[in-house]
């Protein structure tokens, strides 16, 4: 690996569809580029012990997850014929129904995009350092576990 600063991935609070929109709509120029795929994480209202989480506040050693982030990067990009890759992970509250995770990959080819974003999520998952708290409608909270 190279001595690239990674940069950050974190967003504060929810990713909005306009970014998301945005993201998409600059590849236009890029015309090598035959298949896209995305994937969206969303906080979920899941019923846990009779009570309904209405938001998730995501914490993360930031330095740490940016040098997760930048491992998964440079392995997908090995592993797989990328033209290119975003992820952006969101920091602090985001309310159910809102997107929290968005990964976005680029290829020449389509199956390629379909693996490598199945590899990419399931890597941030198991990986990265990055904790949340879910928020129910009483206001309690407990840490998520993932799974």
């Amino acid at each position: 690996m190279n001595n690239k600063k990674p940069k950050s991935v974190f967003k504060e609070g929810a990713i909005n569809s306009e970014f998301i929109g945005n993201s998409i709509y600059k590849h236009q120029t890029k015309t090598s580029i035959g298949a896209h795929n995305i994937f969206l994480g969303q906080v979920r209202a899941d019923v846990i012990d009779g009570k309904t989480v209405s938001a998730i506040e995501y914490t993360a050693y930031e330095d740490m997850a940016n040098s997760k982030f930048y491992e998964i990067r440079e392995s997908a990009f090995e592993k797989f014929d990328l033209t290119c890759m975003h992820i952006y992970h969101s920091l602090g509250k985001v309310s159910t129904g809102e997107i929290c995770l968005f990964v976005f990959v680029s290829s020449p080819r389509r199956k390629v995009v379909f693996e490598a974003l199945e590899y990419i999520v399931e890597a941030i998952k198991a990986d990265v350092p990055v904790f949340g708290k879910e928020i129910f409608e009483d206001e309690t909270h407990q840490w998520k576990q993932n799974t």
